[in-house]
């Protein structure tokens, strides 16, 4: 099995669910629901718990424990690492959040639409490095810690979460003034981080077994520090909460599914 082809695959199939959610610019005239955004936003924080759960820590241990190291060492160490990372690209990368009016990172004299989809494509870069490890553990491992099966299921837990996030960022640059075409385009561009990092996540690990614990618990600290920095917060925005609340459950116990019933 070539770890990167497989990797390009999975995450391939990131990029197309994000295309298919900005595409939604074609059919709707107006902004989403605030609860049917809420409920998107809460399924992707719960998708991204339970892969971080199941597709990543667990067997980031299993596989520290198979190297005769402690299994918690990695584990900690490697998931406070990925939420370090996550941390410093959130205060370096001009970026701006859908619905506020403050960009954050560095000062950069860029269009609000431009900082709209980089905040978007900060959030994909954990998600498609976790695909392109999963992936390239499967491979290197032969499949005893990580099944190719088990990745598939990631990719396609975070593929069906790129769809209403392939909606989000497409129709408010719709509603910033952009053609259906180019808001169409910008959203789906910002889903093309996703196979550059899943590659780069196959390159990292190479065939160094060592550092592949590490780096699948890396990965895990990068996705949680999304959802409590920023899908979790926008999921309970406004007095009634309950529907975020719900797409979190919905989405955990969709992953976690998927991961135990192919992994």
């Amino acid at each position: 099995m070539n770890p990167i082809l497989l990797a390009l695959a999975g995450s391939g199939m990131m990029f197309a669910a994000t295309s298919l959610g900005s595409a939604s610019v074609f059919f709707f005239r107006g902004a989403v629901n605030p609860k049917i955004q809420r409920i998107f936003l809460g399924f992707a924080a719960g998708i991204m718990i339970a892969a971080s759960v199941w597709s990543l820590l667990i067997p980031a241990i299993e596989m520290a424990e198979e190297q005769g190291v402690t299994g918690w060492i990695p584990a900690a160490g490697g998931f406070a690492l990925g939420g370090l990372f996550l941390f410093l690209l959130d205060h370096l990368l001009p970026h701006q959040h859908v619905g506020s009016d403050k960009p954050e990172g560095i000062r950069a004299h860029l269009g609000k639409s431009t900082m709209l989809v980089f905040a978007v494509t900060l959030h994909n870069i954990p998600e498609g490095l976790a695909v392109g490890l999963s992936f390239a553990v499967a491979a290197n491992s032969g499949g005893d810690t990580v099944t190719l099966a088990s990745a598939f299921a990631l990719a396609l837990g975070m593929a069906l979460q790129n769809v209403p996030e392939g909606a989000a960022i497409s129709l408010p640059l719709k509603q910033e003034g952009l053609r259906n075409g180019k808001a169409f385009l910008w959203g789906a561009m910002s889903g093309a981080v996703e196979p550059v990092a899943a590659v780069a996540g196959v390159l990292l690990i190479g065939s160094i077994t060592g550092l592949m614990p590490w780096l699948l618990a890396f990965a895990a600290g990068a996705m949680i520090y999304v959802v409590v920095e920023e899908l979790i917060p926008e999921a309970h925005l406004g007095e009634h909460s309950h529907s975020g609340t719900a797409g979190v459950m919905a989405g955990f116990i969709l992953m976690m599914i998927l991961d135990v019933a192919l992994g």
